[in-house]
């Protein structure tokens, strides 16, 4: 598996950005690429709920989001898949000076395989996947700030 991770300072406490974090119904105005959430089973966001979401024409397709482990105040790990990878997603929260430190990291396999596919991984789909990584929480943390007037 390869592995992308991201972090981002985000204004406000442990508690308020968890809070934001997991309200999904917020999703579709920080996930990058995420044009709506279809679902939401279980008991969101502790292990055994499942979140399904689509993406734009252009994007991942049908999402699927399960958790498997989380700590409140602390963070949670889903297993992801969708048509082109499938893998583990973590989202860690740390109290740092100004605000709390969200570290997301993605951990996958890409479905299809062929003898050119590590390359095209190291070139174009890690870097991708990276940059989302990043616009995700950049717009999370715009979203956080202009919530507290900042």
């Amino acid at each position: 598996m390869r592995t992308v991770r991201a972090t981002q300072t985000v204004a406000g406490t442990v508690d308020e950005v968890e809070r934001r974090w997991y309200d999904t119904g917020r999703w579709a105005s920080w996930v990058d690429g995420l044009e709506r959430v279809a679902d939401v089973s279980g008991p969101w966001p502790d292990p055994g709920a499942v979140v399904t979401w689509q993406s734009g024409p252009a994007g991942r397709g049908r999402v699927v989001e399960r958790v498997v482990e989380r700590e409140p105040l602390k963070g949670q790990t889903t297993e992801v898949s969708d048509p082109s990878i499938s893998g583990r997603q973590s989202v860690a929260f740390a109290p740092v000076p100004g605000g709390v430190e969200v570290e997301l990291t993605l951990s996958y396999r890409l479905q299809r395989r062929s003898p050119v596919t590590p390359v095209v991984d190291m070139l174009f789909i890690r870097r991708a996947i990276a940059s989302s990584l990043e616009t995700t929480l950049a717009r999370f943390a715009h979203e956080r700030d202009s919530e507290r007037g900042s």
